[in-house]
C-alpha cells in the first residue's frame, strides 16, 4: 500500500472540487474502497463523487448493498459477515461498465473485492478522519482524507 496523496482541511463544501481532483488521479477502472468512522462522510462524499457525472439520485446502498448510478457502482458492507457474502454478490455483474466502485466498510473484503475485479482494474483506498479539535470556521468539523493505492 502506498501513500498517493494526503488532504487536511476538507469540509462538505469542498466535496465536489475535491471529486473532481480525485478523478484527475484515480483512472477509470478503479474500485476506490472507503475507510472511515461513522459519520466521516464516506456515503456524503460517493454522492458527491457520482453526482458529479450523473444528476440521479445517489442512495446509500446499506439494505441492497450495492446500487448502480451512471458510471459507477456504490456498495455499502457494512452489514457483511463473511468473504462467502461478497462471493455470493457476483460483483462483475454490476461493474462491466462501469468506471468507478466505490465500496464503503470494504477493507474486511478487500482480497474477495480484488479476485472480482477484472485484470486491468485498480484498488485504491480513501481513509476519512475527523479533525473535530479543527476551528469549525464552515459550522462542521473538517476531515482529513488520505489516498492510497493497494498492489
Amino acid at each position: 500500500m502506498e501513500l498517493i496523496r494526503e488532504w487536511n482541511d476538507i469540509f462538505e463544501d469542498d466535496l465536489e472540487e475535491f471529486s473532481d481532483e480525485l478523478k484527475k488521479i484515480i483512472p477509470t477502472s478503479s474500485a476506490i474502497i472507503l475507510t472511515g468512522p461513522v459519520g466521516a462522510g464516506k456515503t456524503t462524499f460517493t454522492k458527491t463523487f457520482i453526482e458529479s457525472d450523473d444528476e440521479s439520485e445517489v442512495c446509500s446502498p446499506t439494505y441492497s448493498v450495492i446500487n448502480e448510478n451512471g458510471n459507477c457502482a456504490h456498495a455499502d458492507f457494512y452489514r457483511l459477515k463473511s468473504s462467502e457474502e461478497v462471493v455470493h454478490l457476483e460483483l462483475s455483474l454490476y461493474l462491466d461498465d462501469k468506471d468507478y466502485f466505490l465500496v464503503e466498510w470494504g477493507k474486511p473484503f478487500l482480497k474477495e473485492i480484488s479476485r472480482n475485479l477484472e485484470e486491468d482494474w485498480e484498488i485504491f483506498e480513501l481513509v476519512f478522519e475527523i479533525n473535530s479539535e479543527k476551528f469549525q470556521k464552515k459550522g462542521s468539523s473538517p476531515r482529513k482524507i488520505q489516498l492510497f493505492k493497494h498492489f
